[in-house]
């Protein structure tokens, strides 16, 4: 029977292969993204909220709604953060501070269902604030209304989204990637996930199984 053992082989091998290439979905979230930057420096994530944040004058603020699942910059704001570009008229005055912010909408991909971004898809403005003001009251200063959820979450900025905050989005890896690099960057870069080990190691187990049955016949 070794015929009948080695087609089970065959079979084992060519099902493990198959649930090994298979793409992996990436859970992504779309929410309002919050970012910083001191002294003219690029855009880095913000380790706090808006409402705790207390940038001082001269910093730059930047909110950008995409869909992010943590990996890239994709969900940087697009424009830099340029404070003498968008405060460089606006005088200090005592007992303020001014604090640039850059609002991104996002693009019609990064809309939730049955919305679509603003017009004028990035929006900027000079904050003139107390000097112990948050950067929640920064942002609220120049695109109102804001809308936060019961957590205290960001939800809608100058009214867009107009409802839901922070949804799971199911992503696809982008078709123009390597399968290779698509499936580490799925898995972490660490190789396979455990439900792929797991789903070939069942496929190869039962492949050794119906061998063994197989020569026992014999």
């Amino acid at each position: 029977m070794p015929t009948k053992a080695a087609g089970v082989t065959a079979g084992a091998l060519l099902a493990l292969t198959a649930v090994a290439a298979a793409p992996a979905q990436a859970a992504g979230y779309r929410y309002w993204s919050f970012w910083e930057s001191t002294g003219g420096k690029p855009w880095t994530y913000a380790t706090q909220g808006p409402a705790t944040a207390r940038p001082a004058d001269g910093d730059a603020l930047g909110f950008r709604f995409a869909i992010s699942n943590g990996t890239d910059d994709m969900s940087r704001p697009s424009n830099a953060p340029d404070f003498p570009g968008i405060c460089g008229g606006v005088e200090k005055k005592d007992g303020t501070k001014r604090i640039a912010v850059v609002v991104d909408f996002g693009g019609p991909a990064d809309a939730p269902p049955g919305e679509t971004p603003p017009a004028k898809p990035v929006q900027v403005g000079c904050a003139q604030v107390r000097e112990d003001a948050t950067g929640a009251e920064a942002l609220a200063a120049v695109a109102k209304p804001l809308r936060y959820d019961s957590a205290a979450m960001l939800c809608g900025i100058a009214g867009y989204p107009a409802k839901g905050c922070g949804e799971q989005v199911e992503e696809k890896p982008a078709a123009s990637a390597a399968p290779k690099a698509a499936a580490q960057e799925s898995h972490g870069g660490g190789g396979p996930s455990f439900g792929v080990l797991a789903g070939g190691a069942a496929v190869l187990a039962l492949g050794g199984a119906a061998i063994w049955k197989a020569r026992r016949r014999g």
